[in-house]
């Protein structure tokens, strides 16, 4: 999250110097089809996100003492940033892998819409990344029985990863940082038209897509279904309380006075992480199938990420001006559209600094252009669910559900799914309340 100086103070940065943030994002879509065996070891992407960061930190480090320009600070802040970020998700993969939502039920489209449905609403209490780590699981062991599974993740992405946390700050990055600059806490809730209308959409589509997968499968899989059936159970409620610790953690970034607010919400989410490795019995973990390899993919990818986009970021904000945006769907596609492949949270505060014309006026937005705070919210958080990077719980269900054994699409193959599903549900919306 973006201190306020950095939107007033934005670098005048060369435009080859998004080169290395746009070829890493190609290099994360190209190399799991081109080299998948080489690409599936942690330490080979780890390798590749450096490979472009460092280049990018040296020249910022280097271009501050050769100019004199304040380049170390956007960097510092990044990394701060991805710090916190990766702590976050971190912490509820931890805490969220704790809880065990036993049973494994049967894997039909009815069943399996429930669980979407009970994620969107979730992902507004406890963040999409906790309801996407709490839910995940169940979802794809009621459907393991199965083999056309192959868009169930997809749309577990789409709606609980992404489409599901408008309504409150805590859904979202960038709504948290509404909240904190001076939009109230409840007034997403004055946005469940739009959720309603998104989800409701995209959960029509799922049902009738997994009703065609679902009566493709054979007799023998619908047998081992019904044989294996075991009810719903929940263990683990020792992680409840270190969820809501969490979450007050995230809390404790801003209602504390920087800087100590930032390190103590860090603190807070470290230690509920630790005390839920500490007080979780093994067999718990094991039987969620925990392992680290996920949250280290997520964590690897996202410091490439987050070094590489400073550049990016920089220039966006230096220009922003020159868009010449008037209109709510303009900033609903554009603020959408960034959000897609570049971090929500300071894309969010971009375009709310855009439309009100300076940051300490964002707050005002709420009455003197709601319609504009309402497209910059629901791009922000909806598109976040085009691209496997377009939100931090998306990557780390996409490997969830590949160590359960399930097929997953390929960068761009999951963006062939969004592009289908999504753009239409987008422009209904743009036509219904943005236009």
């Amino acid at each position: 999250m973006p201190p306020l100086a950095l939107l007033d103070n934005a670098l005048d940065l060369p435009v080859w110097t998004i080169a290395p943030f746009a070829l890493l994002l190609v290099t994360i879509a190209v190399l799991p089809l081109a080299a998948p065996h080489w690409w599936h070891s942690n330490r080979n992407r780890l390798i590749v996100s450096l490979g472009f960061a460092v280049p990018v930190a040296v020249y910022l480090v280097g271009l501050q003492l050769a100019t004199g320009m304040d380049t170390i600070h956007p960097l510092l802040h990044e990394l701060r940033q991805y710090l916190s970020f990766i702590l976050l998700l971190g912490s509820l993969y931890v805490v969220s892998g704790g809880i065990v939502v036993g049973g494994d039920l049967e894997g039909r489209p009815l069943t399996n819409a429930a669980f979407l449905c009970v994620g969107a609403v979730l992902a507004n209490i406890i963040g999409t990344t906790g309801a996407s780590v709490l839910l995940i699981r169940p979802l794809l062991r009621s459907n393991r029985q199965r083999s056309n599974t192959r868009h169930l993740p997809v749309f577990f992405i789409f709606i609980v990863s992404n489409l599901g946390g408008l309504l409150t700050p805590l859904g979202d990055p960038p709504l948290f940082l509404g909240f904190l600059n001076g939009v109230p806490f409840y007034w997403t809730l004055t946005l469940w038209r739009e959720w309603l209308l998104v989800n409701g959409l995209v959960l029509a589509i799922f049902l009738v897509w997994d009703n065609i997968a679902f009566h493709r499968e054979s007799a023998e899989a619908h047998a081992r279904a019904m044989r294996e059936y075991e009810p719903l159970s929940f263990k683990g409620s020792v992680n409840v309380p270190l969820l809501v610790g969490v979450m007050v953690g995230v809390l404790m970034q801003k209602l504390i006075p920087a800087p100590y607010g930032e390190w103590v919400g860090i603190f807070i989410m470290a230690i509920m992480a630790g005390l839920s490795l500490k007080l979780t019995p093994s067999e718990l973990r094991a039987a969620n199938g925990f392992t680290w390899g996920p949250i280290l993919e997520v964590a690897i990818l996202f410091l490439g990420i987050f070094v590489t986009m400073v550049p990016a970021l920089q220039i966006l904000e230096k220009h922003r001006e020159e868009f010449g945006l008037t209109e709510p769907w303009q900033y609903f596609w554009l603020t959408g559209g960034l959000s897609a492949c570049l971090d929500n949270a300071p894309t969010y505060m971009t375009f709310v600094t855009l439309a009100a014309g300076e940051t300490e006026h964002i707050g005002k937005l709420v009455t003197t252009a709601p319609h504009l705070l309402e497209a910059i919210s629901c791009g922000a958080v909806f598109m976040g669910a085009l691209t496997y990077i377009g939100n931090g719980p998306n990557f780390m269900v996409k490997a969830i559900a590949e160590e359960a054994g399930f097929r997953t699409p390929s960068f761009f193959g999951y963006m062939a799914y969004s592009c289908v599903v999504l753009l239409p549900v987008f422009g209904v919306v743009t036509v219904v309340f943005f236009r």
